[in-house]
This record gives structure tokens, C-alpha cells and sequence, in this order.
């Protein structure tokens, strides 16, 4: 096995070294050449968690990811069509990019690019970044190989950004954003002549060029990551945060609101689904100082999709039925609490923190994070076997329930003056507890 293969099994979780396995497979079977590219090969490089998987195909990446997609049983999310690339959201969370190997040449800065395929080494060849222009080959004859032509792993070890063409900013202005975003969140530095190339592309103001919806799609991207706030003051340092809305800068920023989404992010599970979900709270703390015009003009500016816009804008009205289940008085019991707050939404859960002014409230959502959820965490393997029935039926949900029941609404025992014995425990031949699977989580 080749050293890179270990590493990158090393550094998926379970679930998504089962999409590398299932991509691979149908790679194999249309007959085309396939590498693992980009984020995934920079993460696993650097020594971070790998978010995202994305694949690079020499051949027709949109028929494969149909093939992935009714094999698998993947949710095809957003294609395009220009780049031929394809999104993917697996039933275990994964989320998956399959895009053709491509050249792509720019008549202007920020226009539409003309899109052609080309071999894995110009694509890699006409990346933004050298840290992103790393790719590992999964096919049969070559699996392992890392294909690095512009020396990216040494800038990763330098912990260097460095950009891969002297005109990349002048292509694809959108790339200043992003630079700054990858400074924050992989806490690298610019390389020199980098930085030169960045105050020539800002001296010709490429970044009044950047297209409306590369800007919605980088707003995207910076709500799902850890130091949403960070990205953000770093772009207002940089000149470049009024791109998204003139109204953002000033005193209409609302840096306090902004840090508090930020920290209550970090309480819910780190997965796919849940940042994804992130995106609606998000954009509530970033315009809730705005005014009703300056939250459209932003939404013009940034061309979000109307269903983008739903995820903000009806969130509070959505959310309203989980505070009001949560500050009912009928609640007496903590299994009650897990029952409402691990089945709803996360964006419901992560706004209603964010937003309600109810003290009930808070302190149920609180004792969830702090003490019901880290309980039913730390069920044992061995315990989940033991629940009687199959999963699904009435059988199961019955004693599955009764078992979260008796962990979470149990009292604590009261410590035994000195001198009286213990109550007696039960014994190897004691017949064994039930066990609950945690609540599905509906996103």
C-alpha cells in the first residue's frame, strides 16, 4: 500500500472512506481515470480534517456522477454545467465534488471562463493555489501516486500560500477573497511574490470584478468555517468586505452578534449537514443590523438562490415551534429535553440559541449540550447491541426510549453515610440493560 493511501484512510472517517471506495469503484467500471484533488489532498497534507472530497476526472465526470449518484444512493445537490462538475451529498453526511479535468482561459478579469478538458497535470497547472494543486491518483495501475507539478507540498510545509499563475488574480479576482479565507483557517502566510501579485490585481481594482454570485458563494463558504468573525475582520482589514454590502462596514457590523454565532457554531456536531446548516443563522447575525433595503441590496449583490434566502429569512419563523416546545411548562423530565432538542433542525437548534431572550429556554439548551447529549454519548457499543427488536419497529423505539428515559432521568446517588454497606450491584447473571440509538437528527 502506498504510504499516501494509508495516510488518506488514516485521515477520512469511516463513512467517507467508504465514498472514496464507491467513486473508485464506478471509476473503474466507465473505464476513466480518477484522482482525489484540491481541499481533501491540502487538508490531509497539512495535517488537518478532511471537510469535503473532491474528485477529478479525465473523461465525463457528469455521467459518472449520475453513476455514483443511483448507485450509491447520493443526492445530486448542484451541477455546472460550464465546468462540468457535479455536487453530491451522500446519505451519511459525506459530501463529494466530481469535476472533469479542465483548462480554462479568461477573455477578461471576472468573466465566464472558457472551459475545455485537459489531462490532470494542466488542470492541476491552472489552480489558484499550489497547496490545491495536488491530486492522488486512485486508478488501478497507479493508485497512490501524488501528482505534484508545482511543488505545492513544499509550500504546505512551509505553511506558505503561494499562487500558482503571476495573472491568477487578474482571471478570477473572486481569488482574493479566498486567499484571505485560507490564511484564517489554515493560519499560513502569503508568500512574497504572492503578496506583490495582490497589490498589483488591487491596484487595478480586479476586485470590483468579482461576479455576484462568486461573492455568494465565497459568503457560503465563510459561514461554515470555524472563525467566521475572524474571516470576516480580516476582509474588512484587506478593503474587500464592502464587496459583499457597503452597510457591512461601520457601525452597522455586528461583530458582537457575529462572535456569538461563532462560539454557539461550535457546540453543535461537526458535520457536513450541520455547516451547511450553519448558513441560515449566519446570515441573520451578519444583516441583523441592517435595514430592510440594505438586506436586499446584499442579497443582490451576492445573487443568493432564493432557497439560500429562505434559509435566512424563514428561519425565524421556523424556529419559533422549537422554542415554544422548549419553554413549555408541561416539561418536567431531561429526557423530554433530548427528545425535542436532538430531533429538530440545526439550524432551528443553533438560531434559537442565538436568538431567544427566554431563560427556560437557554438553560434546557444549555443542560442538553452541557449534560444529556455527553450521556447518551457515552453509551457503550456493547450497550447499543443489547436493545431489543429491529431497529425501526415499535419493539425497538419502545425500548429505546425507555432505556433514554432511565439514563438521563435517573438522580444522581446520594453518597452513603460511613459505615452502611453499599447497595448490592448487579451481577454477571443480571439480565442486560436496553440501549437507545441516538434520536435522528432531522436537516
Amino acid at each position: 500500500m502506498s504510504d499516501y493511501i494509508y495516510m488518506l484512510e488514516s485521515h477520512l472517517s469511516p463513512d467517507q472512506n467508504w465514498v472514496v471506495d464507491e467513486v473508485q469503484a464506478a471509476a473503474a467500471q466507465a473505464n476513466v481515470n480518477i484522482f482525489l484533488a484540491g481541499g481533501a489532498m491540502r487538508d490531509m497534507l497539512a495535517g488537518f480534517r478532511i471537510r469535503d472530497l473532491d474528485f477529478v476526472v479525465e473523461g465525463n465526470a457528469l455521467k459518472l456522477a449520475n453513476a455514483v449518484a443511483g448507485h450509491a444512493g447520493a443526492k445530486t445537490v448542484s451541477i455546472d454545467e460550464n465546468r462540468k462538475a457535479a455536487e453530491l451529498v451522500f446519505q451519511n453526511g459525506a459530501t463529494v465534488q466530481i469535476a472533469m479535468s479542465r483548462q480554462e482561459k479568461y477573455a477578461r478579469s471576472g468573466a465566464k471562463p472558457q472551459v475545455s478538458a485537459a489531462t490532470i497535470q494542466e488542470d492541476l497547472r491552472g489552480r489558484d493555489f499550489t497547496c490545491n494543486a495536488i491530486a492522488l491518483s486512485l486508478n488501478r495501475a497507479s493508485r497512490g501516486l501524488l501528482l505534484d507539478p508545482m511543488n505545492g507540498l513544499a509550500d504546505i510545509d512551509r505553511r506558505e500560500l503561494r499562487s500558482v499563475s503571476a495573472y491568477g488574480f487578474y482571471d478570477d479576482p473572486s481569488r482574493l477573497l479566498r486567499l484571505v479565507r485560507f490564511r484564517i483557517r489554515l493560519g499560513f502566510t502569503i508568500e512574497e511574490r504572492t503578496a506583490m501579485q495582490v497589490a498589483n490585481a488591487r491596484e487595478a481594482e480586479v476586485q470590483k470584478l468579482v461576479p455576484p454570485r462568486a461573492l455568494g458563494e465565497e459568503l457560503k463558504r465563510i459561514g461554515a468555517e470555524d472563525s467566521p468573525c475572524e474571516v470576516l475582520k480580516a476582509l474588512e482589514a484587506a478593503g474587500l468586505l464592502a464587496l459583499f454590502s457597503p452597510a457591512l462596514v461601520g457601525p452597522k457590523a455586528n461583530w458582537a452578534g457575529l462572535a456569538r454565532f461563532e462560539k454557539l457554531s461550535h457546540l453543535l456536531p461537526d458535520d457536513p449537514r450541520t455547516r451547511a446548516a450553519r448558513l441560515g443563522p449566519f446570515l441573520y447575525a451578519l444583516a441583523e443590523k441592517l435595514a430592510p433595503k440594505e438586506k436586499q441590496a446584499l442579497i443582490k449583490a451576492t445573487d443568493l438562490l432564493k432557497a439560500e434566502v429562505d434559509q435566512w429569512q424563514k428561519l425565524e419563523a421556523r424556529a419559533k415551534k422549537l422554542e415554544t416546545a422548549l419553554r413549555s411548562a408541561r416539561i418536567k423530565k431531561a429526557s423530554q429535553v433530548y427528545a425535542i432538542v436532538s430531533t429538530a433542525a440545526p439550524d432551528d437548534v443553533l438560531f434559537v440559541m442565538y436568538h431567544s431572550a427566554l431563560k427556560p429556554v437557554q438553560e434546557r439548551l444549555r443542560n442538553y449540550f452541557q449534560k444529556y447529549l455527553p450521556a447518551v454519548l457515552e453509551i457503550t457499543p456493547e450497550e447499543w447491541g443489547q436493545i431489543e427488536g429491529k431497529p425501526g419497529t415499535p419493539r425497538y423505539e419502545k425500548a429505546r426510549d425507555a432505556l433514554l428515559a432511565d439514563r438521563l432521568d435517573r438522580r444522581p446517588r446520594k453518597a452513603e453515610p460511613a459505615g452502611e454497606a453499599a447497595p448490592p450491584q448487579p451481577g454477571p447473571g443480571s439480565p442486560p440493560l436496553s440501549e437507545p440509538i441516538l434520536a435522528r437528527r432531522r436537516t
